[in-house]
């Protein structure tokens, strides 16, 4: 994998504005060298390889039925098959480590520490897939499951034709209402304040929080073809401190391989 592209993407993320309202969050622009991207693009695996969301078990049958999903490992195996390389092989080697997830924990945390306080220490595990959605997708204002930490959606258009097909991000009406990521709401609920635009090579980065509500409107243009990547971070355990004790909800998931230490709070 190009030592370029990695070190600019970690650039663009260490050195984007976080916007605080509705919830943390930051978008970025030509956030992989161009040439990257254009080899990125080339390499996207072909239909075949992807799965409809609802055959993958993470959601009812029959739900978003213009959804489909690859896991990194999934292209991994297509590219394989198919002798076409190791684009993904070695992609996928530099998602998974934790470079990327601690620089990001880094920029988001001050609502880590808004989240969990600085008195424990926070498993972390991470997953990357390609997403392809076609016309008539959509998915109402959510949060995210609760366990979520931050996700990222990589925008891989070929051009600025879908600019408008974005991720939103929504406010409720209801200014009490708060959601902990159990349940989709209806749109009418709530006022959309924002849309990350759907531009070649973009990224919405943001932070899981009570208020994290986002979602995609109705894509009623005919002959839609959406690519995505999804990168996110999962809180997998949540541990005092040696010492300490804290009235916390925490998971009992085996820990995975590395821990967000948290810091103490800025002066």
């Amino acid at each position: 994998m190009s030592f370029d592209a990695e070190q600019t993407l970690y650039y663009n993320v260490a050195n984007a504005a976080v916007r605080a309202y509705p919830f943390p969050h930051f978008y970025v622009e030509n956030v992989f060298p161009a040439d990257f991207y254009a080899t990125l693009l080339e390499n996207l695996p072909p239909q075949s390889a992807y799965r409809r969301l609802d055959e993958t078990g993470t959601v009812p049958k029959g739900a978003y039925p213009d959804r489909y999903i690859c896991s990194l490992e999934e292209a991994e195996e297509d590219e394989f098959r198919r002798g076409t390389g190791d684009f993904w092989e070695r992609f996928h080697a530099w998602m998974r480590g934790d470079t990327l997830a601690r620089l990001l924990l880094d920029r988001f945390r001050d609502a880590m520490l808004a989240r969990y306080g600085d008195d424990v220490d926070v498993h972390v595990s991470n997953e990357a897939r390609l997403v392809r959605d076609y016309t008539h997708y959509d998915i109402s204002p959510h949060t995210d499951t609760p366990r979520k930490l931050v996700s990222l959606l990589f925008y891989l258009p070929a051009d600025d034709s879908m600019r408008h097909l974005g991720t939103s991000l929504y406010v409720p009406r209801d200014p009490a209402r708060r959601c902990e990521g159990t349940k989709h709401h209806d749109f009418s609920d709530f006022l959309k304040v924002g849309t990350a635009e759907f531009r070649p090579n973009s990224l919405l980065a943001f932070f899981k929080t009570d208020l994290a509500f986002h979602g995609v409107e109705p894509i009623t243009d005919a002959g839609i073809e959406r690519n995505l990547l999804l990168y996110n971070l999962y809180a997998e355990r949540v541990v005092p401190k040696a010492g300490r004790s804290v009235a916390k909800d925490w998971s009992v998931r085996p820990a995975p391989a590395w821990t967000w230490r948290m810091p103490a709070a800025r002066a």
